[in-house]
Formats: structure tokens, C-alpha cells, sequence
């Protein structure tokens, strides 16, 4: 810094970006204007450097936010979910939901189909991840345990708030959905939840049956079809259709006597025990 420049009075300087809100710089400011002072910077480009670090704690800080509040099941990334396994499911198409913008803004939902263990939740979860990390807002719930809330807000009449209050979450992910009860105040509610997002904010879904069999979930036909309808309107449907992912490990473990796993060994074993099952017969 040049002798004849006056003093900077630090003290107020902080309180004046305590004022404006801006915590990220009151931190490095002085490491800033150090280095500017020995790199002759033009202030110029001090300046953009003190916003864009500002900026990109802001990003930090709303990113580790959201994903406190977004409830994810731990260690579930598009990096740890294994694609080779369930051949009918598009890394890329998948990648493209992942930056949210053609399907959330318009409200659009997204569904998984498949048995038990194929891996239904580890997806949803990572496309919650990735979302929450592209700048958009999830929840993830048990479908059972959110229905349970509702019912709860319902006997306390602040049902439409509780649902309203869930507005604030560009995506909803409602895991295991098939495992609520068959029971008229718990679908009651799950189909009011249906409606008001409907076409408004998104919902993604994980189901272990498909949807000619989701009158075990809604006692009523003209329900279960009104909630079906309204959640393929605007929907990509992936069909999981794959042998559960637990069952596959257990085999390996079995037959590759503490080896790493590989789906290569896993076809293996199960064409064998498929070729001595005809074989016994």
C-alpha cells in the first residue's frame, strides 16, 4: 500500500459488511488487498475477486443448507449407483434430470417402477443429490412417514398448511410409496398432497408395483385412478425391472470367495444355477 494512501479504518469497514451482508468478504478482504497492493491489481479486478468469493460462499453455504434439510439417506451418488446393473437405465437421460430445469419448472414428476433391492432408492436419492447441487430444493421421505405427518395435521385441522408448507421443495421424493396402508384417512390425505402439487411443484416416486396395482394403496377406483392421472400427466417412467441388487451381492460373496464384485460374476452365477436347476428337472 502507498504511504500516501490513507489509512484504512478496519474496525468500521467490518461493521460496514456486517451491514450489507456480506460475511464471506469481511473474512478475506485484508488477504485481498495485501496481494492486490503487491500485484498492482487494478481495483477493478479486486473488486470482482471479492465478489465471486462472496458469491461462491453463498453457493457453499445454500448448498450445505438445503441438503441438511433434504433428509437424504447417506452415500447415495450417480458416481456409487451401479448403471451396468440395470441396463434399462440411461446414465445420460438420467445426467439430463439431474440439472433440473426442463421438468421442475414445469411441475413434472418422475417415476420409479421395480421389485425390491433394484436399486429405486439409491437413484432417487442421487437425482435428489445432484438436484440439491445444481441450486434446486428436495425433500426425501418415507411415503408412510409423510402420510402419518399429514394425518396428524389433518386431526389438528392445518392440513392445507402442512401441504403448502411443502411448496417450498422444488422436488418431493416419496420413497415406498406401495407400502402405505390400505386405509381410507391415510390415502385420503396422500391423494390431497397429489392434487395440490399437481402441475405445480415436482414429486418422484418409488413404487414396487406398477400402477394396475395400486389399489392396494387407494381403497377407492375412482381414486386410485384420479391419482394416476395426475402423475403421469407429465412423467418420465423408468421400469427397474432388475433381480434385487442384495440378493446379487449375497451370490457374489458366495461365489467369489471375498473378491471384489463385478456384474460379469454375477451373470455367471446366476446362468449356472439356472443351468442346474434344468438340470434337476
Amino acid at each position: 500500500m502507498s504511504r500516501n494512501a490513507p489509512a484504512i479504518d478496519a474496525q468500521r469497514l467490518s461493521l460496514i459488511l456486517n451491514d450489507l451482508r456480506l460475511p464471506a468478504v469481511k473474512l478475506i478482504w485484508s488477504d485481498f488487498t495485501t496481494r492486490a497492493d503487491k500485484e498492482s491489481w487494478p481495483g477493478a479486478r479486486l473488486l470482482a475477486a471479492l465478489a465471486e468469493h462472496e458469491i461462491a460462499e453463498r453457493d457453499r453455504r445454500r448448498i450445505e443448507r438445503h441438503l441438511g434439510e433434504a433428509r437424504l439417506p447417506p452415500g447415495k451418488t450417480l458416481d456409487s449407483f451401479a448403471f451396468d446393473a440395470v441396463p434399462m437405465i440411461s446414465r445420460a437421460r438420467v445426467t439430463a434430470l439431474c440439472s433440473g430445469d426442463a421438468w421442475l419448472e414445469k411441475g413434472a414428476n418422475l417415476i420409479l417402477f421395480g421389485p425390491p433391492g433394484g436399486g429405486k432408492t439409491h437413484l432417487a436419492a442421487a437425482i435428489g443429490l445432484a438436484l440439491i447441487e445444481n441450486g434446486w430444493r428436495v425433500l426425501f421421505t418415507r411415503t408412510s412417514d409423510l402420510v402419518q405427518k399429514l394425518q396428524v395435521a389433518r386431526r389438528e385441522l392445518a392440513l392445507e398448511a402442512a401441504i403448502a408448507k411443502l411448496d417450498k421443495y422444488h422436488l418431493l421424493i416419496l420413497d415406498d410409496l406401495a407400502y402405505v396402508t390400505k386405509d381410507q384417512a391415510e390415502t385420503s390425505v396422500l391423494f390431497e398432497l397429489i392434487s395440490a402439487r399437481y402441475e405445480r411443484r415436482s414429486m418422484l416416486i418409488t413404487a414396487n408395483q406398477p400402477f394396475g396395482e395400486w389399489n392396494r394403496v387407494f381403497p377407492d377406483p375412482a381414486m386410485t385412478l384420479a391419482a394416476v392421472d395426475r402423475l403421469v400427466h407429465h412423467a418420465t417412467i423408468f421400469e427397474m425391472n432388475v433381480e434385487s441388487y442384495r440378493r446379487r451381492s449375497a451370490i457374489q460373496r458366495q461365489s467369489g470367495a471375498g473378491r471384489p464384485p463385478t456384474f460379469a460374476t454375477i451373470k455367471s452365477t446366476e446362468e449356472m444355477s439356472r443351468s442346474d436347476n434344468q438340470t434337476c428337472e
